[in-house]
């Protein structure tokens, strides 16, 4: 069971920068079965030294350079790791420069030269430094670099970055020439010392030199290898710029480029067989092999797929947003945000805009991708005061799951409405004067301005102030009211006329305001006011037409009505009469016999329908009196009906006495 070293063994062969640096193997023990796994860490030892790229380096460095100034320096490199690799520079003495040692994101180390004093190349040309590389090992090893610095004369303005870093990612396998960030820098100077050359910074390792290249013109970083999200997650890649002037500026960036894994890896099946061949009596439940299953992939690509069983969900189920009126078209209001925490297609969301109101699809759009909700025109809050629809959420599964999530939109109030006089008119062309006696006392309210302003809220609030008056010791308006009194009592000397300017101003900001003119004559009665009013009426009215034809119809209109009440009063009149006349010959004629019928008593009497005749007989100065009554007959003029009662057979006829203890008058 004993685990020996089969060859000299070399950590940075096996396993270059990755640490720990282990190898694995598997022990299959059998009667009883058994699997065990080992592990075989390599610890480094400090068998290498840091090298430079080379043995010397030469900088320029304008005398214009202020201090502060930072020059990165090529780094060294040293395969082992840990303590026993690179670890620190120590730069040699000098009265300019300082070395400042910062730490990549892997942990590397690298230099940069910090100018601490600025150059002046009229003392000194150039400076010769020594640069020293050290590890941690016990005994430390060290490489050193001679650094010869030029100094020149300056070029004005050095590139300048518009950002110091740059983040980008980039799916793995992405094919080559695929753009990943595009650096920007700009010169102030003119000419040769404007144009700026885009380069990779010196300490930029080989590797990323190979993996990514740089448009040296545009700025433009392209992948150039086969990037591979399992070897690499991330990189960080140092830039420069530099102009074309005789001692070229040199602006530096540092530039994140993030690998994102892609699903390139199918899932490896691991089969240890440890019970082969399988007798034909194996009892069930017998062990025949080992499975293991691997996926390279990260994240949810390595896991089983997804189904489309999460409904998109939202942060909130409502939104209220608050919009100022006259907006700019086009300004977005709100981003609706959701989640979904399906893979893939089924976590793709897509934002639609609910059209319940037709009219919304000119006032409102919604990015489809983002969920941002723009205003596509002004809206005005004394047009419409809220706006409420729905916005639904759809991912991209089949069958497509949705959420729908309320929008109010709310537009709030601006001064953007001066007051609005409705009494008095401003508009009208007649002068009307509101009256008040002499002798009036003080604070007897005369009339009222009454004002509204479309705006809401603290911008629709009024206040009225007295700007000119006659006499301004006459009049006070009343500061929220409009109302006018009298300031003092009148006196006899005062003007008869008196012209008010009344300011009404709102509380918005900015302030609007409009003006109203109130005309208020002193009179003792009404009479004089209007003769004061006709002295200064307009003497062209155009109403005064419309007067008199309206005039002219209330007179016709009464004459008819008179006339058509005289008519019916006369004929009422004669009917009357000749009911009187009837009933006077009536008392004169003796005790008869039935004889012809006299159907215009009972008719007049309005006793009977009119599908019936009565027929009464009366003796002169008697109490009793014979009514022969009561014979139907179907609707025919009147003579036709006389004719039918007299020629009538006398069995249809019922006499009936009865006692009566008056006459009725014809009135009655």
């Amino acid at each position: 069971g004993a685990l020996l070293v089969n060859e000299r063994i070399d950590r940075e062969d096996l396993c270059g920068a990755l640490s720990p640096c282990s190898l694995s193997f598997e022990i299959v023990v059998e009667n009883p079965l058994e699997l065990y796994s080992g592990t075989v860490e390599i610890q480094d030892i400090n068998d290498n030294d840091p090298v430079f790229p080379s043995s010397q380096a030469r900088l320029e460095i304008s005398e214009s350079v202020a201090a502060g100034a930072r020059f990165p320096l090529e780094s060294a490199q040293d395969p082992d790791v840990g303590i026993n690799s690179l670890q620190t520079y120590q730069l040699s003495a000098n009265p300019n420069f300082a070395l400042d040692v910062q730490t990549r994101v892997d942990g590397s180390k690298y230099a940069e030269l910090v100018l601490e004093k600025e150059l002046d190349r009229e003392e000194q040309r150039e400076l010769n430094l020594v640069l020293t590389a050290l590890d941690g090992g016990s005994p430390p090893r060290s490489a050193h670099v001679q650094i010869h610095i030029d100094v020149v004369d300056a070029n004005d303005n050095a590139p300048v970055f518009n950002q110091s870093t740059y983040k980008a990612s980039v799916r793995e396998n992405t094919p080559s020439g695929t753009l990943v960030a595009r650096i920007s820098a700009y010169d102030l100077d003119d000419g040769p010392n404007g144009d700026i050359v885009y380069s990779f910074s010196s300490h930029t390792p080989a590797k990323v030199r190979e993996l990514f290249a740089l448009d040296s013109a545009t700025g433009e970083l392209r992948v150039k290898g086969q990037l591979d999200y399992e070897e690499t997650k991330l990189y960080e890649i140092y830039l420069q710029a530099k102009d074309k002037g005789a001692v070229p500026g040199v602006a530096h960036c540092k530039v994140l480029v993030e690998v994102v894994d892609v699903n390139d890896n199918a899932p490896e099946v691991t089969v240890t067989s440890v019970y082969s061949p399988v007798p034909e009596d194996a009892a069930p439940g017998t062990v025949v092999a080992l499975l293991s299953v691997t996926d390279s992939d990260s994240h949810d690509n390595g896991l089983v797929s997804d189904v489309n069983d999460n409904a998109p969900k939202s942060s909130q189920d409502s939104y209220d947003v608050y919009v100022l009126e006259n907006n700019m078209p086009g300004i977005p209001i709100l981003n609706v945000s959701a989640t979904d925490p399906d893979l893939g297609r089924n976590a793709h969301l897509s934002y639609t805009l609910l059209q319940g109101d037709p009219t919304f699809g000119h006032l409102f759009s919604i990015n489809r991708e983002n969920g941002t909700l723009y205003l596509l025109s002004s809206l005005d809050h004394e047009d419409q005061v809220e706006f409420s629809m729905m916005v639904q959420i759809q991912d991209g599964g089949f069958p497509p799951l949705a959420t729908n999530v309320s929008v109010s939109v709310f537009v709030t109030d601006l001064n953007d409405n001066a007051p609005t006089v409705l009494y008095p008119h401003p508009n009208t062309t007649a002068t009307y004067a509101d009256v008040v006696a002499p002798g009036t006392p003080a604070g007897h309210m005369v009339t009222k301005v009454v004002a509204v302003d479309a705006d809401a809220g603290y911008n629709a609030w009024i206040s009225y102030t007295l700007l000119q008056a006659t006499d301004p010791s006459l009049f006070s308006v009343g500061l929220h009211n409009g109302e006018i009194f009298t300031a003092r009592q009148l006196r006899e000397d005062d003007a008869p006329q008196h012209t008010l300017v009344i300011l009404l101003k709102d509380h918005g900001e900015p302030v609007l305001s409009t003006s109203a003119t109130v005309s208020i004559s002193v009179a003792e009665m009404v009479k004089e006011v209007l003769t004061d009013l006709t002295d200064v009426a307009p003497a062209n009215d155009p109403r005064r037409h419309v007067t008199f034809y309206l005039i002219l119809a209330v007179i016709l209109v009464s004459a008819a009505f008179f006339i058509t009440m005289l008519s019916v009063g006369i004929f009422k009149c004669y009917k009357w009469r000749q009911s009187k006349e009837l009933y006077n010959s009536s008392r004169s004629t003796t005790y008869r016999t039935p004889g012809p019928f006299h159907h215009i008593d009972a008719v007049r009497g309005g006793f009977t329908p009119p599908n019936f005749y009565h027929q009464v007989y009366l003796t002169t100065d008697s109490r009793q009196s014979d009514l022969l009554c009561k014979k139907p007959f179907t609707s025919s003029p009147l003579g036709s009906r006389q004719g039918t009662i007299r020629n009538g057979e006398p069995g249809l006829y019922h006499q009936i006495v009865g006692t009566a203890s008056r006459l009725p008058t014809p009135a009655e």
